[in-house]
């Protein structure tokens, strides 16, 4: 899938939006890429994550015996790359703000897992999540997203010292809430995420 084509998924779904956004991160943005609505058709989800493992290098594809990502906004893309990769899915929480793995879900110890993110910007709450798995004991071997929005900061560094893999990377400027541009600036600000803003 090209990025033309992934950007005509988002543009079908209504999930390209332009305005004045507030991140997760914090940051100022002009446009958001609203993954919730681009992962309302089963179908669409599908083809994205099977288009996004096919992405991840077939040997190291094969290690993956699990796919966690953190909710919220993980959950269903999370699904939709372990249905693509014939694994279980599972995802970590913050019921007290910290990332844990809950409702029953158990990794063994040593067990090779792919970190899924819907977006990732600053890499904060995929390291956060990967701590979380190495406490229930699983080995994050790779992390992936739909969305790189890290301004080619992805990597290692990005993932904790993992590969990261993203199906689109959208190079879409950020600001501190402080240096917003006039033009932003007079666009009343909303934070469409699940995750209040740090």
């Amino acid at each position: 899938m090209t990025d033309d084509e992934v950007l005509a998924e988002f543009r079908a779904a209504d999930a390209l939006l332009e305005g004045h956004f507030i991140l997760s991160s914090g940051l100022r943005s002009p446009r958001y890429l609203q993954c919730a609505r681009v992962l309302m058709d089963p179908r669409r989800g599908a083809r994205l994550a099977e288009a996004l493992a096919a992405r991840i290098p077939a040997d190291l594809r094969a290690r993956i015996t699990a796919v966690v990502s953190p909710a919220m906004g993980g959950v269903i893309v999370g699904h939709e790359m372990a249905r693509a990769l014939g694994v279980e899915a599972m995802f970590v929480e913050r019921p007290t703000g910290t990332f844990e793995l809950r409702r029953g879900f158990r990794l063994d110890r040593g067990q090779e897992v792919l970190l899924m993110e819907d977006v990732v910007t600053t890499g904060l709450s995929s390291r956060e999540a990967i701590k979380a798995i190495e406490a229930a004991g699983g080995r994050v071997i790779a992390g992936a997203a739909l969305v790189d929005r890290s301004f080619g900061k992805a990597g290692a560094d990005l993932m904790g010292g993992v590969p990261f893999y993203a199906l689109i990377r959208l190079d879409v400027p950020t600001y501190e809430a402080d240096a917003v541009p006039p033009e932003l600036a007079a666009i009343p600000a909303i934070k469409p995420g699940s995750r209040a803003a740090a």
